[in-house]
């Protein structure tokens, strides 16, 4: 075997691994939170901690990568939503969408608003894709006079976070139950 080809296998081999750790990172972020011990992650990918630790050093690296990918999705739905509906339904849509996306991520909406260094990366990507998309939405709605001109982007992206915080004995849905009331309180 030549020395370029033993190097391409290494490097597919720690791709395939960067994808199990990511992948299992994003199933057990789900379950038990972005807290969740390096070891129940590198179990589900069938990897070594070391491995973990080598793709990523810190925590708030791996928690980054996972949630990325899900908060681009979240941040383009805005436009394919402006496209398809009414103004004030897009925003409604969108703000239902971001609400899964804090809700179903135990610790992101802590994360978005702690004041930890750790988190600094993701909530500057977080707010550099979000309030941007967000304050189109609610640029068309406030031009048809379907929500109020007093609310920011950022005033919409704190309170969903905060709004869906677990509450003992409660489940997402009581998030998107409290959201959903928000959401009428932008009406003016």
């Amino acid at each position: 075997m030549t020395e370029t080809a033993a190097t391409r296998r290494r490097r597919a081999d720690a791709q395939r691994n960067l994808d199990a750790l990511l992948e299992a990172a994003k199933a057990v972020f789900a379950i038990s939170g972005v807290d969740a011990p390096a070891k129940e992650i590198t179990d589900r990918a069938g990897v070594g901690v070391g491995t973990l630790y080598r793709h990523f050093p810190q925590r708030s690296g791996l928690v980054l990568a996972v949630l990325k990918h899900e908060i681009d999705a979240c941040a383009d739905a805005g436009v394919t939503l402006s496209a398809t509906n009414p103004p004030v339904t897009a925003l409604a849509k969108w703000i239902h969408r971001y609400t899964e996306l804090v809700a179903t991520k135990v610790g992101l909406a802590s994360a978005l608003q702690s004041s930890d260094t750790a988190h600094q990366a993701m909530r500057e990507h977080f707010y550099q894709r979000m309030e941007p998309v967000l304050e189109n939405l609610m640029a068309a709605a406030r031009a048809t006079d379907g929500i109020r001109a007093d609310v920011t982007p950022a005033d919409v992206l704190h309170a969903v976070a905060l709004l869906c915080q677990p509450v003992p004995g409660e489940g997402p849905d009581y998030g998107q139950h409290l959201v959903a009331v928000f959401v009428d309180g932008l009406r003016p």
